[in-house]
């Protein structure tokens, strides 16, 4: 196991689920059985507040860690983009990132291919989330 996913699950500053939420969902993966819990908090268009709970494997854990802290003040818009770009990491082993999402890279490449499902799941929650 890569050292550096162990490190970003380690963040764990968002981990927590917060009540004044705008927004809520959650979503488990059948393949592998993990379970994320999403609450954002929406204020003109922007994501101001960002919080997650999840039952996972650390790639999740990575990876919902790491989609917490990029989204926190970003506009829907610019969410949306970073997660249709994500999606096609389920076609693709190599996805290009625009310096806004670089720390993505570490995540999405070619060795965590076999654990898409799981680095996958927390976009897929928040996508849930934001048509909530």
């Amino acid at each position: 196991m890569d050292l550096k996913i162990l490190k970003i699950a380690s963040n764990t500053e968002n981990h927590k689920i917060f009540n004044n939420y705008t927004h809520k969902s959650k979503l488990k993966s059948m393949p592998c059985g993990d379970e994320m819990q999403i609450t954002i908090k929406i204020v003109n268009d922007q994501i101001i507040k960002f919080g997650y709970e999840c039952k996972s494997c650390i790639y999740c854990q990575a990876s919902a860690s790491t989609l917490s802290r990029i989204s926190t003040n970003k506009s829907l818009d610019k969410i949306n983009e970073l997660i249709n770009l994500v999606e096609k990491f389920s076609k693709t082993s190599e996805l290009k990132f625009s310096k806004e999402w670089k720390e993505l890279k570490i995540l999405f490449n070619k060795k965590n291919i076999s654990r898409k499902e799981c680095i996958l799941l927390p976009f897929k929650t928040l996508s849930k989330t934001l048509k909530s």
